[in-house]
């Protein structure tokens, strides 16, 4: 493994996590491509995680309610942490572990998506979410760090950021969550979808 120097080394550190990181194009664009044909039909996104990681799953549901570049109807997305209130009774009432796997049950229907960050695979509160999801019939997806891991075992896709720390992970899954924004915009103007009806996308 290589060692890099303080501050500046982080920046070489991205650097060469990026270039294998690339590959993930594919993944991301088979994503986008689902993601617009299932909101398009009127299901929804959920997403979660934990600390930097529940920001960037925020993140992702914001581009999808709101835009990310170009103007476009507005697309059902929720992030599971961030209803404070849901999210502290449960921890209290349930235990920290349910805290997304009870509002899985509450907001997914079958043929959602579930999309899950972590940088360890391991947080004890997503494989329950996960576990929960695709027994309930959602597709579950998850942006994790280096692979193996439970959160990728447990879910239908992964895509395994190979980084030494988790910050360079984090900042992976940021480009991830903008290579998916990238991928659903194109699929939403590949089925006339920007402006149209409900249901127009093809894959």
């Amino acid at each position: 493994m290589t060692v890099h120097p303080p501050v500046t080394g982080h920046c070489d550190e991205l650097r060469d996590a990026l270039g294998a990181f690339r590959s993930s194009a594919r993944i991301t664009e088979r994503w986008g491509e689902q993601l617009a044909a299932t909101l398009t039909r009127g299901g929804r996104l959920l997403a979660a995680g934990n600390g930097g990681s529940a920001a960037q799953a925020q993140h992702l549901t914001a581009e999808l309610v709101g835009r990310y570049r170009d103007d476009r109807p507005a697309f059902s997305a929720i992030a599971l942490h961030a209803d404070t209130s849901s999210t502290t009774a449960i921890a209290n009432d349930y235990g920290v572990d349910a805290v997304f796997a009870r509002q899985v049950r509450a907001h997914g229907r079958p043929g959602d998506v579930l999309v899950l960050l972590s940088t360890s695979g391991a947080s004890a509160n997503l494989l329950s979410a996960a576990d929960t999801a695709r027994a309930a019939g959602l597709r579950v997806w998850a942006m994790t760090g280096p692979a193996p891991n439970p959160l990728m075992a447990g879910s239908d896709e992964s895509l395994c950021v190979e980084a030494p720390s988790a910050a360079t992970v984090q900042e992976l899954h940021l480009v991830a969550v903008h290579m998916l924004c990238e991928a659903f915009d194109a699929a939403l103007d590949g089925g006339n979808g920007r402006g149209g009806p409900a249901g127009r996308v093809v894959t």
